[in-house]
């Protein structure tokens, strides 16, 4: 182990478990990488990952972004294609779009869109998208008539929240080079959506545990 990591490692084993404003100020403190390294939430919860009905899945907006700049397709019928450029969509288009994914199995952006009356033909990629998690849903909020307002929250920091197989949360919610306030309004706004989401029949300690850490650094636990 790099003597930097075992140094960030200490610091964090140290304190122990810690309050969020002072969780983010160790995640900064000890991310030790070169590059701007993203700051992330990790979240176990009481829930039964295996009933459907536990399941978590929501959507917020965070006050300071993420800190990526994310490609947005907006698949939408010709009289929305002028809205949809000038709304910042990254690519644009209908059945055209479609056969050109379909021919090169190519997809280069982050998030989807569309409108509904284009989603009949999506079918014909649904397969592409769903493997690369891209498919546009009424569940994720990218499914609208107001393509302007989909493409909008995606270029403002909207998150789509949802449990994996084990019952937990990974999120990123900004950058180790945001100051520590936006980092804190961005994880409040995150862990209040989580908890908002809590399913009816999961008991009153929802959240176990509640973990902060940045890409490759150590883990720092929160105080739920």
């Amino acid at each position: 182990m790099a003597k930097r990591m075992k140094e960030a490692l200490a610091l964090v084993e140290e304190a122990g478990e810690r309050s969020a404003e002072e969780a983010i100020k160790a995640v900064k403190e000890t991310s030790k990488v070169k590059f701007d390294a993203s700051v992330e939430v990790h979240v176990n919860l009481a829930i039964d990952a295996g009933k459907s009905g536990q399941k978590v899945r929501t959507q917020t907006s965070l006050p300071a972004g993420t800190g990526k700049t994310l490609r947005v397709a907006a698949f939408v019928t010709p009289p929305r294609e002028k809205e949809a450029k000038a709304a910042g969509a990254d690519m644009v288009g209908g059945e055209e779009l479609i056969k050109q994914i379909k021919q090169t199995q190519k997809t280069d952006f982050d998030v989807a869109v569309a409108e509904p009356g284009i989603m009949k033909h999506l079918a014909q990629i649904a397969k592409i998208l769903g493997q690369r998690k891209l498919m546009p849903s009424p569940k994720t909020g990218t499914v609208g008539e107001d393509v302007k307002k989909l493409i909008a929250e995606v270029k403002a920091g909207k998150i789509d929240i949802k449990t994996d197989d084990g019952g937990n949360i990974h999120q990123i919610i900004g950058k180790v080079s945001f100051d520590e306030k936006k980092l804190l309004e961005n994880y409040e706004q995150f862990i209040d959506a989580v908890r908002k989401a809590k399913p009816d029949g999961v008991k009153s300690d929802f959240i176990r545990n509640i973990y902060l850490s940045s890409s490759m650094g150590p883990s720092v636990r929160v105080k739920n």
